[in-house]
């Protein structure tokens, strides 16, 4: 009977919040947009796509990438086009260049009015145009038709970034030209290739040639790219209003250079070479920034990165450096990697881009979705004088059996939407989170809502590509604890004995399919327990409803391993070392049996099966109705073995669901 009710109260529930929040936001499942508009106004009728339909253009030269875009765009959904230079009586999709306002970055906003009649957008520049029929396009019905509304739409930040290190790991330009197939059609603007490692340097030189040796790679090679292939990316960036900002890594991450040339990049002659090679380079392509790095590394000529800077100010280049880093002088811009949710003033000596905490390699796949839903870029809800914006960055430091390994083992594409919903909209949450919030918050229910939208994505986009995410936001969790272990992982307690918890009020609830108590970097990003202490066991309990007896996949998971750390496999017969476990029905569920069971951490070696989007899902017998699911987490110190094996106190339990 209680379950029932249970069952009543939260459907009840989440069918009015349904109705009060994501109703508002989304008018059915074809309106989910990302990143949704600033200002939007929905009407109750819809435009009904023509054959072949009609686009009004005054001046096509003006928007010749952008025709062409619409018109595929319209090809894929089995519409002819042709073209009018002036708006008549019948249907027609009206592009023109006007006026309009926006309370910042107005070069990239747009106006986007559908009536019954007619689709008219209208921009101040081209690329305002574009991200308009970014938007229209996720309004197509699979019906052809197009709901009325009026959208009226720009950036919150200038700088909307997605880097990308294939120095490390190479990708082919089929891959980078999918994720900036992805960028564009999800209005990022800024693609940040790093190309120089200390395992290789990938891009090919006229002046040294042996740089691409395939002798100089530690990892893929001979694989690197041609002067062609590269401007061929610039071009196929520039046609999606995307700025390619090349990563010249200097002095540090330099092993590949040095290994080829002979030389220290801080010495005269590596300098001479650098300069050289920055000569040729600038030469070559025609790109506004050069990212010269500066970051981890033993400044032994204090005047190099000075050098570097003027050095490419007389080229015509603007230059950016990674944060904390090498003395860079002050008119290079700083991208920031470490530190604190501290803000960007207006009134900061440099200008900033903000990386921190926006390093997906370090990240759960579910855990990211919700940090860079809630993250705050640059501590202010949009860009400043002073604040660009924020570069979502995937290092994945270990190596990968393939390509594709990289988008999978870190979740990019959920994570790029995600972030082009932040990085575009703005707003977001004071201090860094990696917990939903309370699901009645007015927070908890905009993630609620964000989540919808990006599943219709997922499902309507990225069918046949990694996009590791399912539904979380309706798990809710009661926490018990904490107990003192001792150190004994094993010492057991009341909630796993028989019925042990029916007495006991839960410490918290919270929400989530990944659940983090304790996060590596406590000291700035607050975990679900407080103040938690070593020694320490709590217990999570949930139900999960099943329709019918059945048996159903779920991802689990407890040791969220980086990309970027040497973190050792999991023993054999466990989940992680800190002896965690869980019961579904009172029926202990076994962990995997891993692949590379007890392996010692490698950067060389390639995750297998460490990580529960890239295993296959655990299986578990589910009876009709509710069930039952008991998870227990021990921990007994908070410090690692190494710092290759951080200590992350989390779990992560959520069923998969048919789309």
């Amino acid at each position: 009977m209680k379950m029932n009710r249970f069952k009543k109260l939260r459907t009840l529930f989440f069918f009015l919040f349904y109705l009060t929040v994501v109703k508002s936001e989304v008018v059915q499942a074809e309106l989910a947009l990302i990143p949704y508009p600033q200002e939007v106004k929905w009407t109750k009728s819809q435009f009904t796509l023509n054959r072949p339909l009609t686009i009004v253009v005054e001046d096509s030269l003006k928007f010749r990438h952008e025709l062409t875009l619409l018109a595929q765009l319209l090809a894929s959904h089995g519409f002819d086009t042709r073209f009018a230079q002036s708006v008549t009586n019948e249907p027609c999709l009206e592009l023109r260049l006007g006026t309009v306002e926006a309370p910042i970055n107005s070069e990239e906003a747009y106006e986007l009015e559908v009536t019954g009649n007619n689709v008219r957008i209208e921009a101040n520049r081209a690329k305002g145009i574009f991200y308009a029929i970014q938007t229209f396009r996720q309004l197509i019905t699979d019906k052809g038709t197009v709901p009325t509304c009026k959208i009226k739409d720009w950036p919150a930040f200038a700088w909307r970034g997605y880097l990308v290190d294939v120095g490390r790991n190479y990708q082919t330009m089929r891959l980078l030209k999918k994720q900036l197939d992805v960028m564009a059609a999800y209005k990022m603007n800024i693609f940040h290739f790093h190309f120089t490692e200390d395992i290789a340097w990938r891009l090919a030189s006229e002046a040294f040639p042996v740089l691409t040796d395939a002798t100089n790679m530690l990892r893929w090679p001979g694989n690197y790219y041609t002067e062609a292939e590269f401007r061929e990316l610039i071009a196929y960036a520039n046609e999606r209003h995307i700025t390619l900002v090349p990563e010249i890594d200097m002095p540090g991450h330099s092993g590949a250079f040095e290994r080829a040339l002979g030389v220290n990049m801080q010495s005269a002659r590596g300098m001479q070479y650098i300069k050289r090679l920055l000569t040729e380079f600038c030469a070559n392509y025609d790109l506004p920034y050069i990212h010269i790095g500066g970051d981890e590394v033993k400044i032994t000529n204090p005047n190099f990165l000075p050098e570097m800077v003027g050095f490419l100010d007389s080229l015509g280049k603007r230059t950016i450096g990674w944060e904390p880093g090498g003395n860079l002088p002050q008119q290079t811009i700083r991208q920031l990697w470490m530190g604190g949710p501290q803000p960007v003033a207006d009134t900061a000596a440099a200008r900033y881009i903000d990386s921190r905490h926006l390093y997906i390699n370090h990240m759960d796949p579910l855990e990211s979705v919700t940090t860079l839903f809630f993250r705050r870029i640059g501590e202010q809800v949009q860009g400043n004088d002073r604040l660009l914006g924020g570069t979502l960055c995937c290092w994945p430091d270990r190596a990968v059996g393939k390509e594709t390994a990289v988008l999978l083992q870190n979740a990019v594409y959920l994570a790029l939407l995600t972030f082009a919903e932040r990085s575009w909209r703005g707003g977001g949450t004071p201090e860094w989170r990696c917990n939903i919030d309370n699901i009645t918050t007015a927070e908890g229910h905009a993630f609620a809502g964000f989540e919808d939208r990006l599943l219709t994505h997922k499902k309507k986009y990225f069918r046949n590509l990694p996009f590791p995410y399912v539904k979380q936001s309706d798990l809710i969790w009661q926490f018990y604890g904490p107990y003192e272990n001792d150190g004994n992982s094993e010492a057991r307690f009341a909630p796993e004995m028989a019925k042990g918890y029916d007495h006991q009020k839960a410490a918290f609830e919270a929400v989530g399919g990944t659940l983090i108590l304790r996060h590596w970097w406590a000291d700035i990003l607050q975990g679900l327990v407080p103040n938690p202490q070593e020694q320490t066991t709590w217990y999570a309990r949930t139900k999960v409803w099943s329709d019918q007896d059945q048996i159903r996949a779920f991802w689990i998971g407890f040791n969220d391993l980086s990309r970027s750390y040497a973190s050792d496999s999991p023993a054999s017969n466990t989940w992680d070392d800190r002896g965690s476990c869980l019961w579904v029905n009172h029926q202990l569920i076994e962990p995997p049996r891993w692949i590379q069971a007890g392996m010692k951490g490698d950067l060389e070696k390639p995750l297998r099966d460490e990580g529960y989007t890239f295993r296959e899902p655990t299986r578990i017998y589910l009876k009709r109705g509710w069930n039952e699911v008991l998870v227990k987490l021990p921990v007994n110190r908070f410090k690692g073995k190494d710092w290759q094996n951080p200590v992350k106190w989390m779990f992560t339990f959520v069923p998969l669901r048919k789309d």
